[in-house]
């Protein structure tokens, strides 16, 4: 086992608590690490991937060519071709608003084609046809806020003929970039997401998309009062650490780096235990893991400074906590975003 690099202690009132913490339990460190169900959360529907089963009935289109005709639109070409708009307008280079002419020739890119349905999220179609969700993102360029729309025509990467099982498992490992460009719900296209709930007691049900902050408000603060014990970046494993990992007793209170709107919650992602993942607008995401206990709900709007989780040993074997943040899909470096010590 590699030795823990320490980095040095976060400065006192760096990040005050928003109550005071319970009593730590003494914990042993070389205890096994707790199991997903030793972590706490408050009561919740079932993860929004998991309300609306998809069925993988993708249609294959031949590549091709169409002509516009006076009345067309580009959803209605799609319509009409079984090829998605936007795959379309990428083929031809439109940009947006998506100008068409009559008399204009238009490529027809083919492949494999997913309708999208009310409530479908991009984790459930990922999951249906075997793919990485990551992939089928790359391949039909989606952006911000990764909110899919009713009716939309998603391509889906890969041949169902030749994939192999280690490819078919990958889309069953859940990761960060996964819940925050793949969890929303599918709406309908003129559509708005709901509005975040400002208390743990109201529960939005999971087929709601929540509307993230549209701009980061200030900066970041630490979220917890800790030892760092290993920094951003490679490692000597030659693995890679997307964040920062801080020494914690148990039951130290986890604060929100900034103001923003609860995208997850739970412990579906093994490695990093009882986890929180907010999002703070300007493409900004921050990352909590290895929480003993949850204590806000998907959809919640949160302040910076707000207890969100408890710190524990979930997904590890000490106590501490994983913080990340993410710049669009990217992991990004938090100490030169934190204030210094």
């Amino acid at each position: 086992m590699l030795a823990p690099l320490t980095a040095g202690c976060i400065p006192p009132g760096a990040a005050p608590a928003a109550r005071p913490a319970p009593e730590p339990r003494q914990a042993d460190p070389t205890t096994a690490p707790r199991r997903e169900a030793d972590v706490s959360a408050l009561p919740a529907p079932v993860s929004a991937w998991e309300a609306r089963r998809v069925t993988a009935d993708a249609r294959a289109i031949a590549a091709s060519e169409y002509v516009v005709v006076p009345g067309d639109t580009l959803r209605r070409i799609a319509d009409r071709t079984g090829a998605g708009s936007e795959a379309i307008a990428r083929a031809n280079n439109l940009p947006p608003p998506y100008t068409i002419r009559i008399g204009q020739r238009l490529s027809i890119p083919g492949g494999r084609y997913h309708l999208v349905r009310s409530s479908e999220t991009g984790i459930a179609i990922a999951r249906a046809y075997g793919v990485e969700w990551g992939r089928i993102v790359t391949e039909n360029d989606l952006a911000e806020p990764y909110i899919l729309r009713t009716g939309m025509r998603l391509l889906i990467p890969g041949d169902p003929r030749t994939m192999t099982i280690e490819e078919r498992a990958a889309a069953f490992r859940l990761d960060i970039d996964d819940i925050v460009t793949g969890g929303q719900p599918a709406i309908a296209e003129r559509a708005r997401p709901t509005r975040p709930t400002a208390s743990s007691a109201r529960i939005l049900p999971p087929d709601a998309a929540v509307a993230a902050p549209a701009t980061l408000r200030g900066g970041f603060a630490w979220p917890a009062r800790g030892t760092i014990i290993r920094r951003f970046g490679p490692i000597a494993s030659g693995e890679r650490s997307d964040g920062i990992k801080i020494a914690v007793p148990l039951d130290t209170p986890i604060l929100a780096a900034a103001d923003g709107t609860v995208a997850y919650v739970g412990s579906e992602i093994p490695s990093l235990g009882g986890l929180v993942i907010l999002q703070h607008g300007s493409g900004w995401t921050s990352v909590y893991g290895h929480a003993g206990q949850l204590l806000v709900q998907r959809g919640q709007s949160v302040k910076r400074g707000q207890m969100i989780a408890l710190s524990g040993d979930s997904g590890t074997n000490r106590p501490q906590l994983h913080f990340e943040l993410r710049e669009g899909r990217n992991p990004v470096d938090p100490l030169p975003r934190l204030p210094s010590r």
